[in-house]
């Protein structure tokens, strides 16, 4: 299986994508599809780069793994498909998106697309997941090709934002430079951390807008 990357990112990334771990990452990930019923469907799992070219990048997400469940995944951390029921890390991401800029906006969809489409990088830190089974493929070689992927945005670009919820992608985000970036860190919006006050009011996409604006660029129509 060869990656299906945007030419944009073929281009950034051909040094990564040449290297001997990432053809036995591609070998492994086609194993695990062909043995196991995994998510998300195959020929969307690099949908974060199709829909956001390096060119257009403003803004990075960072998040964990794909959705486990039947039809949810879309190959965009946080985002499901159309018509799939919105999950409870997403219904709190657009709760902040509401109190953040005093809106009453009611989401029908969680599919994340428009915002992909606007320069936002919706990164998981492993591309695919077995079904029913969280994390399942955290030991492919996935970290290591969205990590060189971070660095390579890092090292790059100027002025993106890098958003950065829970831990696990605080740490994922540990090697930004944040003399030329800003990074923005809460706690994850997932209903435990948000419950103990880690989320709610960290208004991240305000901030994030603003950012933008003073550097010239469009803001995010969230």
């Amino acid at each position: 299986m060869h990656p299906k990357l945007n030419p944009s990112w073929q281009t950034i990334l051909s040094d990564e994508i040449k290297k001997p771990y990432f053809k036995d990452l591609m070998n492994a990930v086609d194993e695990e599809y062909q043995n196991a019923i995994c998510f998300p469907p195959k020929e969307l799992l690099f949908a974060a780069f199709d829909y956001c070219s390096f060119e257009d990048l403003k803004v990075v997400i960072i998040g964990q793994d794909p959705y486990h469940g039947i039809n949810e995944a879309n190959g965009m951390c946080f985002s499901v498909n159309d018509g799939v029921r919105i999950p409870p890390s997403l219904r709190n991401i657009f709760r902040e998106l509401n109190d953040d800029f005093g809106t009453v906006f009611l989401p029908t969809s969680g599919n994340l697309e428009p915002w992909a489409k606007q320069g936002v990088l919706l990164l998981n830190a492993s591309l695919s997941v077995r079904m029913d089974n969280p994390n399942s493929h955290k030991h492919l070689k996935w970290d290591t090709f969205t990590d060189a992927v971070i660095q390579k945005i890092s090292a790059e670009k100027d002025n993106v934002v890098f958003l950065l919820w829970g831990s696990f992608a605080k740490k994922k985000g540990s090697k930004i430079d944040r003399t030329k970036h800003l990074v923005l860190e809460s706690g994850h919006p997932s209903p435990m951390s948000a419950n103990q006050g880690k989320w709610f009011g960290n208004k991240h996409f305000s901030q994030t807008n603003e950012y933008l604006k003073s550097k010239g660029k469009a803001e995010i129509e969230w």
